[in-house]
């Protein structure tokens, strides 16, 4: 697949056709057509999610997909669900977040010097992709990262499946990955050399796996995101 985007907002729009996986298609489909029940006066968006934030934003979010009735409801990335709710209010904590909450689109919501994005834009059953799937898709992440490189300066990387998809997409962009590959882990923090100077850090998923067990407080994600925010010249 050839990705011809010169910008973001174009490639925003042909992430949102792309029809190259036929199992998510299916399922982000027929998701949105059955619903869940206390959505089911609602359209959903059933469709690829691309990412969000500013063209120039110089902090980066990886996570891993959307969820079937968060993002593939609502067509943004980490809104209207739980995982959304804790990750924006972190990001309005520390300053780079409009607002607390992402319940829709149209919500008014903006992020300062951030774009949020993720390897897989179509929302997988029981949120597993899989390897052919996330490699598919790591085309638009590839094109993404080269639009983003003139201003980009850190990264945070929500979860183990987003950091090892990550990594390889770094590598081909001319980021220098050491070797042995560095492992995910809450909190490690690597410098890669390349294009620009690149701040790669860890942070648990803010899926209610973690954040319901207490893995994943608000104030380790605040950590988190000051410390990125503080990386990426944004405070």
């Amino acid at each position: 697949m050839v990705i011809t985007a010169r910008t973001l907002a174009e490639l925003d729009r042909q992430v949102s056709d792309c029809r190259a996986c036929p199992r998510l298609v299916e399922w982000r489909e027929h998701v949105a057509e059955v619903k869940r029940a206390s959505y089911a006066s609602e359209t959903y968006w059933g469709r690829p999610v691309p990412g969000f934030g500013p063209p120039d934003a110089s902090l980066a979010v990886v996570g891993l997909a959307p969820a079937a009735h968060g993002g593939n409801r609502t067509g943004r990335m980490f809104t209207g669900d739980r995982s959304g709710d804790v990750l924006f209010q972190a990001l309005y904590d520390v300053g780079l977040a409009s607002q607390p909450t992402s319940v829709r689109r149209d919500d008014g919501l903006t992020l300062r010097g951030t774009r949020i994005t993720a390897p897989v834009h179509c929302a997988p059953p029981d949120n597993k992709p899989t390897p052919a799937e996330r490699d598919t898709c790591g085309v638009w992440l590839a094109r993404e990262l080269d639009l983003l490189k003139p201003t980009l300066r850190a990264v945070v990387v929500l979860g183990g499946f987003g950091w090892q998809a990550l990594l390889p997409v770094l590598a081909a962009a001319g980021w220098a990955i050491p070797r042995p590959r560095p492992r995910f882990g809450h909190g490690v923090h690597v410098l890669l050399e390349g294009p620009s100077d690149l701040h790669l850090l860890g942070c648990y998923h803010v899926s209610q796996q973690n954040t319901f067990t207490g893995r994943l407080t608000p104030a380790m994600l605040r950590e988190i995101f000051a410390k990125a925010a503080s990386l990426a010249g944004l405070n």
